[in-house]
């Protein structure tokens, strides 16, 4: 009988061994899969946080892309109606100038009426009765020219008695050279205007290019945030899945343990007891 309890106590300390070492294991697998989940959980928070800055980022970038190709637009066409208006005023102007000087140089009675031509109006007007000039092109002309007063009076404050661009002494030659003075000036306000477009082009290029590479690259960020995201999230499911099953495992070996526990010791009092009655 001895013999026998000495096989049943040695049996019960070594699975009373055993369990405890699968306790003890299960416990610290337990652990890690608990710091797992909180270092996941840690990095999904600041990924999402993450994501949502470059969002943000992407969609400021993408309004001020529109607001800027807006803006482009807005100078292309006015740049097109300024370039359109002052080509033809280039245009008539060069015509005009061309008769006159042909008409100027044949003499006669061509001559003589441009002689009398008290200003570039009157001499317009009659480059019109003479079938010289469109009226709409003279129309345009008279335009300008007013345009041109009112901008010289506004510049020639400070010079009292400065003649207008429409007013000048009767003599055919300054009817011509008012005409290339503003041929000029349109010329130049052209290649001042082509000039500028030019510049606005390319500052709007390289706006546009910069914006679209912090696009690019944000939008690069964001979907290698979301990949991380993604990854982290399959990780914390899976050591969520594996702590339940450890947890189920460790309270299994705990209830296992104590029911050991409680066998043993019933048996050991048995056979005290039996021991006691024999002796």
């Amino acid at each position: 009988a001895q013999s026998i309890y000495s096989e049943h106590a040695e049996w019960c300390e070594d699975r009373s061994r055993e369990l405890g070492q699968e306790i003890k294991t299960a416990s610290a697998e337990a652990e890690e899969l608990e710091a797992t989940i909180q270092a996941k959980s840690a990095k999904e928070t600041s990924l999402n946080a993450k994501i949502e800055e470059l969002a943000a980022g992407i969609a400021a970038d993408s309004g001020d892309l529109k607001d800027a190709e807006e803006v482009r637009a807005k100078e292309n066409a006015d740049f097109k109606t300024e370039e359109k208006e002052l080509m033809e005023a280039v245009s008539m102007m060069q015509r005009a100038i061309e008769i006159l000087e042909r008409e100027m140089a044949k003499g006669g009675a061509s001559f003589v009426q441009f002689q009398k031509a008290q200003s570039l109006a009157q001499a317009l007007s009659t480059m019109v009765q003479a079938s010289m000039m469109s009226s709409a092109d003279a129309t345009r002309l008279t335009a300008l020219v007013q345009q041109s007063t009112s901008a010289e009076e506004a510049d020639d404050e400070a010079a009292p008695g400065a003649p207008a661009a429409a007013v000048y002494e009767s003599q055919s030659g300054n009817v011509v050279e008012t005409l290339k003075g503003m041929l000029e000036k349109a010329e130049s306000q052209l290649d001042a205007a082509r000039k500028k477009e030019t510049a606005n082009l390319h500052t709007f290029e390289q706006l546009k290019q910069s914006l679209k590479d912090e696009i690019k690259f944000a939008e690069k960020e964001m979907s290698e945030a979301k990949a991380s995201l993604a990854s982290a999230s399959e990780a914390k499911a899976e050591a969520e899945g594996d702590l339940t099953v450890t947890k189920k495992d460790l309270a299994t070996d705990k209830e296992a343990k104590a029911e050991l526990h409680t066998a043993c010791m019933e048996k050991a009092t048995t056979f005290e007891a039996e021991t006691k009655s024999r002796g």
